[in-house]
């Protein structure tokens, strides 16, 4: 490798010129270009993964589909657990959500994919109204403490509904569908 002949006779002069055009620091600087780039799009790749669309179909009491793109994607309501089909309140509270969201406009924040492939999400309704935490305050599903541990606004939303007996907390003692579901294996 040929190196341009320094200005001085200066050793370190040479030294430096050789340091900056050796490879590994132009991989360096490839790879701080590459990091540089990277943080100015993660947050436009953050963002883009939330969108607004029609719910066109409520699966259960914490499960819908959302027209994206112009298919329906199924959103898995985050922080949240409501009874399952065939377990009592279940019918309840899909018929929660479907008074509230079924073929209304919302707004899905996104949080990730589950290990059944549903996106995890807050959907927020045309009044800015948190699908979620409504439906835990209408007394129609536990906070998920195993998910959401550190969500105060769902844990006190909870402990309000059970001391109101609201919803399925008229009941004295509700089976949690987490609980049901290993029954049911």
């Amino acid at each position: 490798m040929r190196y341009a002949e320094p200005r001085s006779n200066s050793s370190s002069t040479l030294s430096a010129m050789a340091i900056c055009s050796h490879p590994a620091m132009t991989m360096v600087l490839h790879k701080t270009q590459f990091l540089l780039l990277a943080a100015l799009l993660i947050p436009t790749i953050v963002c883009a993964a939330d969108f607004t669309g029609r719910v066109v179909g409520v699966i259960d009491g914490d499960t819908i589909e959302v027209l994206h793109n112009q298919r329906p994607e199924r959103i898995r309501l985050s922080g949240i657990d409501c009874p399952e089909k065939g377990q009592a309140y279940g019918q309840k509270a899909k018929n929660a959500v479907a008074d509230l969201a079924f073929r209304k406009e919302v707004t899905v924040k996104t949080h990730g994919k589950d290990k059944y492939n549903r996106t995890l999400a807050d959907v927020f309704l045309p009044d800015g109204m948190n699908l979620n935490q409504e439906l835990v305050k209408q007394g129609w599903c536990w906070w998920y403490r195993k998910y959401a541990s550190g969500d105060t606004v769902l844990e006190g939303l909870e402990r309000d509904a059970r001391e109101a007996k609201k919803g399925m907390w008229v009941d004295p003692q509700p089976v949690p569908p987490w609980e049901w579901r290993k029954q049911r294996k």
